[in-house]
């Protein structure tokens, strides 16, 4: 009983001391720097026109989550959903969030004390001459506590470190989201351009097809020479040889939206290799102001937790300048045999501080916090340039897509005129009023601006996908916002 008392006097004496430290500490400051988020002055308005149904006004949170739902095209949004499911890089990076976790964990775990159990058992034997040859035997048990008291701040500095880290992370992983959902939608659109564009080439194949087999039978009627036969021909075998050239490129399309969903390539072929039509954007879209996207940009975000970790980083640096403190005891039993082990009288205890205090170290410690110091201004740098680089992709978006709908309305005007040149062409043709180069001129102009068109009207929807990625959109659908 006497021995229940003084273990439990120790470890209440040493639980007081490290509740004291820890009261202590709390209102001690922390060495190093405090992180301030730094404030880069942004222009209030965008400096392109905003035009062609964009607006500034701020942008709906609900359209920006989910904002492929805009394109009316269940297909694509099934094959979003699989690809937040199963992309490789995306669950890599879902895997870093869990290793920052476990790091600040780690960090964390130093600002407690320590607490291990021993054990021992030996037997010893002396020489003849030293002791007689007798033989002992010594067994022990007991518990060592220990703990470094954090008095100036270095260890907190550490778990803010890790606890930054983990939010760098974190914005990682929705920039690898954002930059997935955007990437699959672009593919999603070339393949759908690749098939309008194959059913261009493939009608005017057709066409071209019957001014062949009209310029032989004028020619065998003896209405024409050869010349125009040979022209029609040429001109319709330069058709059928664009038509290999777009296959290839809707099969590569195909196979890399398969690999960005975590797939085999060629696995949905079946599911994306019937012609529908590109999806049409909406009339209207709403941008916001250049301080709203870089709040949701995670790229941005992610920049400036970097930032925020670095800063930390210093103060654990200019740590090691201080002295360490640390608290330690512990208390057991010991006895020459097992079974006297737990008698009273063979308890053991030892209770008190120690400090270190570095006095020489060839200026190493002075190195690494200049070090630290250091990364923090790259840091500070890839912060802006990564701010500069947002605003720039917005911009290059904004004006991308206002000007392309400009030209598709061109084109569209362009495609209208060679539709009715041809028929003029073919009439002139047929009547001897003209030579075939008319109707070879008309023909090669309209599969050309037919084929500018398609193009167009996918680059517009494609330009609209990045315009969303810009404005980094995406990362916040419930359905894809998991806890991580």
């Amino acid at each position: 009983m006497n021995f229940l008392y003084k273990t439990i006097f120790i470890r209440s004496a040493l639980w007081l001391s490290v509740s004291l430290a820890v009261f202590t500490v709390g209102g001690c400051a922390k060495v190093g720097p405090d992180y301030v988020r730094p404030d880069i002055p942004v222009y209030k308005d965008w400096n392109s026109q905003i035009k062609a149904g964009l607006s500034a006004e701020e942008m709906n949170p609900q359209t920006l989550a989910a904002w492929w739902t805009m394109l009316n095209d269940p297909k694509l949004s099934g094959l979003i959903e699989r690809a937040a499911a199963g992309n490789l890089d995306l669950k890599k990076a879902r895997a870093r969030v869990r290793e920052a976790r476990a790091r600040r964990g780690l960090a964390r775990a130093d600002l407690f004390p320590t607490l291990d159990a021993t054990g021992k058992g030996s037997r010893s034997r002396s020489g003849n001459d030293t002791g007689g040859g007798l033989t002992s035997d010594l067994y022990s048990v007991g518990f060592d506590a220990g703990w470094e008291l954090d008095i100036f701040g270095g260890v907190r500095r550490s778990v803010e470190a890790a606890e930054a880290s983990l939010q760098y992370s974190r914005e990682d992983w929705r920039d690898v989201l954002v930059s997935l959902l955007a990437e699959v939608a672009l593919n999603y659109i070339d393949a759908r351009t690749y098939q309008a564009r194959l059913a261009v080439a493939e009608g005017s194949l057709k066409a071209q097809t019957e001014t062949f087999h009209l310029t032989q039978w004028r020619y065998q009627a003896g209405l024409s020479d050869d010349l125009a036969v040979q022209q029609a021909r040429y001109n319709l075998e330069n058709t059928r040889s664009q038509i290999p050239t777009l296959r290839t490129g809707l099969e590569e399309a195909m196979n890399r939206i398969a690999v960005l969903l975590g797939e085999q390539p060629g696995k949905i072929r079946g599911e994306v290799e019937k012609r529908e039509p590109i999806p049409v954007t909406p009339l209207k879209v709403a941008i916001g102001v250049p301080a709203d996207v870089l709040r949701r940009r995670p790229d941005v975000r992610k920049a400036e937790r970097n930032l925020a970790a670095q800063t930390a980083k210093i103060g654990v640096a200019k740590g090691d300048l201080y002295p360490k403190f640390k608290l330690s005891g512990s208390i057991g039993l010991e006895a020459l045999s097992l079974g006297n082990l737990f008698s009273a009288g063979n308890h053991t205890y030892s209770l008190g501080p120690s400090i270190t205090l570095p006095i020489f170290d060839g200026g190493a410690i002075r190195q690494n916090i200049e070090i630290q110091s250091a990364l923090q201004e790259q840091y500070l740098i890839a912060y802006e340039g990564a701010v500069l680089i947002a605003l720039e992709e917005v911009e290059n978006a904004l004006v991308a897509f206002a000007e392309e709908q400009y030209r598709r309305q061109s084109l569209i005007g362009a495609t209208q005129a060679a539709q009715q040149a041809v028929k003029l062409a073919q009439n002139k043709y047929q009547g001897g009023l003209t030579d075939f180069t008319s109707v070879l001129d008309a023909e090669r102009s309209l599969l050309s601006f037919q084929d500018q068109l398609t193009q167009s009207e996918g680059t517009v929807t494609s330009n609209l996908i990045r315009l969303y990625k810009a404005a980094g959109g995406g990362w916040t659908s419930p359905s894809h916002h998991e806890k991580i």
